[in-house]
């Protein structure tokens, strides 16, 4: 057994439980800023000993080669850094999700146990039962509205037809009271009507023919 399982094993062992998600992102967050410094360390020192180098130059070229095998030692650490965040970045954004989910599913099974609690009282039966008579004290209050509303006849029932003709009987018998009264019809009168007169313009004309026949002969 490898010695990093070993303490794998034992920090295990030391602890009745595991760290929960937010001490996790915690310690990954902790770690992800402590190797962001180191990273920016890193690449100061690179500037550096590209500095040292250029200043060295051909002048003094073991300094300037002992400076570049810096850099480069340097670089390859800053490439590994870089590598380790984006794994711890990784797994950060997976405890994330994993804790926003666990939360998701705490809420529904809270919700879920809310709905079971709120329907463990009913009986489908019972509310079978309730909703008809709602249904029918509704019919009720409908018809007891609408005998409200109808018109009040004290259970007298008329026939329209028989009253018109009433009516009409009522103004025929007005009629022949108010003729008897004003002492019936009006006479036809015995004596003939007197002939129309005889135009005048008419007669006028029939002279001034015999007047024009007399003046003809003469001549």
């Amino acid at each position: 057994m490898s010695k990093i399982s070993k303490f794998f094993k034992v920090g295990s062992t030391s602890k009745n439980r595991g760290p929960t998600t937010q001490e996790a992102i915690h310690k990954l967050r902790e770690t992800e800023e402590m190797l962001t410094k180191k990273q920016e360390y890193l690449e100061n020192r690179i500037q550096q000993e590209l500095a040292t180098a250029k200043k060295h130059g051909t002048k003094n070229k073991r300094a300037a080669l002992q400076a570049l095998k810096r850099k480069k030692r340097f670089e390859q650490q800053l490439a590994q850094i870089d590598g380790t965040i984006s794994t711890i970045e990784f797994q950060r954004e997976a405890l994330e999700n994993a804790n926003t989910n666990t939360e998701v599913l705490k809420n529904m099974g809270y919700a879920a146990k809310a709905i079971k609690g709120a329907h463990e009282n009913m009986d489908l039966d019972k509310i079978d039962s309730l909703m008809q008579d709602i249904n029918e004290q509704q019919e009720v209050a409908q018809e007891i509205s609408d005998a409200i509303s109808r018109p009040v006849g004290f259970g007298e029932q008329y026939d329209e037809d028989e009253l018109l003709a009433e009516l009409e009987e009522l103004e025929q018998e007005e009629l022949d009271q108010n003729m008897v009264s004003m002492g019936g019809l009006p006479s036809v009168p015995s004596a003939s009507l007197p002939s129309r007169p005889v135009s005048k313009k008419k007669v006028d004309v029939n002279d001034d023919l015999d007047m024009e026949q007399l003046a003809a002969w003469a001549t």
